[in-house]
């Protein structure tokens, strides 16, 4: 007796951190616990180009998607980057609430700067995003970070050492959750 083929359907998955529902292919909704997708969120935030990993979850028979992972896109960070400027990367794992994350700050400065000011930049940028992420949960970061909070308090700060053109967060990535 031959056996009933199984047919791939859609099924929706809600993405309450930019409040967007999205569909993805699957037999079963079963199948979609603990998978990984990504979203490209440019349109979203109006030409940033930026993508978006989620890791889907089955609560009480609907798939939500939290995030695990943002990072600008490399033809944005091309994009921002003039002639006659110096850039400021980091990289390093700090606690939050709920989870440890790494953050991958990148700076623009206006000009060509000396490398003392760049390293007083970057130890700066450590130090407030260390202070601002201990005592929120990481999906309250995320939120921050799509809506420029973030990087538009951290900019005020580290104007004070020098003027930049640019202050991102290129990665952004949960490292570990814990069971809440």
């Amino acid at each position: 007796m031959a056996q009933a083929k199984k047919k791939k359907r859609f099924f929706d998955v809600e993405i309450p951190s930019i409040n967007k529902t999205t569909q993805i292919r699957a037999f079963e909704i079963e199948d979609l616990n603990e998978k990984y997708m990504k979203y490209d969120l440019t349109r979203i935030l109006r030409g940033k180009g930026m993508e978006l990993q989620l890791k889907v979850k089955i609560v009480d028979g609907k798939a939500i998607a939290e995030p695990t992972r943002i990072k600008l896109l490399p033809y944005y960070m091309k994009r921002i980057i003039r002639k006659g400027t110096n850039y400021v990367e980091d990289s390093f794992s700090t606690p939050t609430k709920n989870a440890p994350i790494r953050i991958k700050p990148f700076l623009i400065t206006r000009r060509k700067v000396s490398k003392a000011v760049r390293r007083a930049l970057r130890n700066k940028c450590k130090e407030e995003l260390t202070e601002y992420v201990k005592d929120k949960t990481t999906n309250e970061i995320f939120e921050d970070i799509f809506s420029n909070k973030l990087q538009k308090t951290l900019s005020l700060k580290l104007k004070k050492i020098y003027p930049l053109s640019a202050c991102e967060i290129r990665i952004l990535k949960v490292e570990e959750t814990t069971k809440e």
